[in-house]
């Protein structure tokens, strides 16, 4: 049983940050139904691509444009903690399964409202994905080589800014219910999100500890003592000596003398010692560095392939990837010692679990029927 056994909570589907934040209620034991759209149901066969984000839960298909989609919704979150939804704002309004019909149907609901911009604001109703909402908290601007920004893979806006934000809204308006009785909406934003991990930066930037320019500061490539360097075999290792203490290590494992170094923290020099260090880095293997490194208390790590990744010792050791459906997969997170996480399950054909799922939730067998009957719903024939 995991921490959040008990919890039931309505996913209607949609891409990115909803399905890996629904993934990680799950994860944790939460009772997730994933709503699919009926169009999806029966379609191609094979997994989407998201398809490790939608472990765990099971799946009904809904045509919200029917006349009773929006009533199967409705009812299904009479019955449910938390309800969550990815559309533009105004959409689930206009599709009569709102904020405002959740709640008059259970009004301890959580509602969460996970989007790019935000539910208000000059931008509200424009398209945007993952760069775009870094590119307008400045994130973007101060990540990647001197040259050009580069966008951090899809992690900072819909997985840590937007996904980890809506479950941490759940969460905290599940708790907030509880003691109240009283369920509420949240606005989750990507844009937020991001902002605010990267609260640090920002705060470093106000207050003169932070250049302008990629390639000039402690944490983005600038200084020699923290980034990655090629090795002779065109590999990479990953070094990380922030603290004097480390510093003097890696400095000694380079074959450097610290007293013919500039200080560490001055910048005008760190172009110059980067230049030497990764001179130095290319003198030996990544694996001949490792075997070098590994013995010495200083901060460093290959720069593993994601095939690697899943082979390394460290992770074997810890299963931080995991079998399951047939594919090593990351194992849930954070780890609780009395209630652990666990996948609950592989992920759902869109519609597989319809009759079953609804019958669970308190819809009668009649009732299923005529609405598989009118198409409101719809159920997967491959199961």
């Amino acid at each position: 049983m995991g921490p959040l056994d008990g919890v039931r909570v309505v996913e209607v589907g949609s891409i990115g940050p909803g399905p890996w934040c629904a993934m990680m209620l799950s994860d944790m034991g939460a009772e997730v139904l994933r709503l699919d759209r009926a169009d999806q149901v029966g379609g191609p066969a094979g997994r989407p691509i998201d398809f490790v984000n939608r472990r765990g839960r099971r799946s009904v298909g809904v045509d919200l444009k029917h006349p009773e989609g929006a009533e199967v919704v409705l009812r299904l979150a009479e019955k449910a903690d938390a309800l969550i939804e990815g559309f533009r704002p105004g959409v689930a309004e206009r599709l009569g399964i709102g904020p405002k019909e959740c709640l008059e149907r259970n009004p301890r609901l959580v509602y969460g409202r996970m989007t790019g911009w935000g539910q208000d604001g000059p931008l509200a109703q424009v398209p945007g994905h993952d760069i775009n909402y870094l590119a307008l908290t400045g994130l973007l601007h101060a990540i990647g080589p001197a040259e050009r920004p580069m966008p951090p893979l899809n992690l900072v806006g819909d997985f840590g800014g937007g996904g980890l934000l809506l479950a941490f809204g759940v969460v905290c308006g599940v708790l907030e219910a509880a003691r109240s009785g009283q369920g509420q909406v949240f606005d989750s934003a990507m844009l937020d999100g991001a902002a605010l991990l990267g609260s640090m930066v920002h705060g470093l930037r106000q207050t003169g500890s932070w250049h302008d320019r990629r390639e000039s500061n402690r944490h983005d490539g600038g200084a020699p003592f923290y980034g990655a360097y090629e090795t002779s075999d065109g590999r990479w290792v990953a070094i990380a000596a922030n603290e004097p203490r480390f510093y003097r290590v890696l400095v000694e494992a380079l074959g450097l003398d610290l007293a013919e170094l500039p200080p560490q923290l001055d910048q005008e020099s760190w172009p110059a010692v980067r230049a030497q260090f990764a001179e130095i880095f290319r003198t030996r293997t990544r694996e001949e560095w490792v075997k070098l490194m590994a013995p010495l208390d200083t901060c460093f790590s290959p720069v593993l392939t994601l095939d690697e990744a899943r082979e390394h010792e460290h992770n074997v050791a810890r299963e931080v990837f995991v079998p399951h459906d047939g594919v090593l997969q990351a194992a849930p997170a954070p780890r609780f010692e009395r209630t652990p996480g666990r996948i609950q399950g592989p992920a759902p054909l869109p519609g597989e679990h319809t009759s079953a799922a609804l019958a669970d939730w308190g819809f009668a067998e009649d009732e299923i029927g005529a609405l598989l009957k009118n198409g409101a719903v719809s159920e997967s024939a491959a199961k």
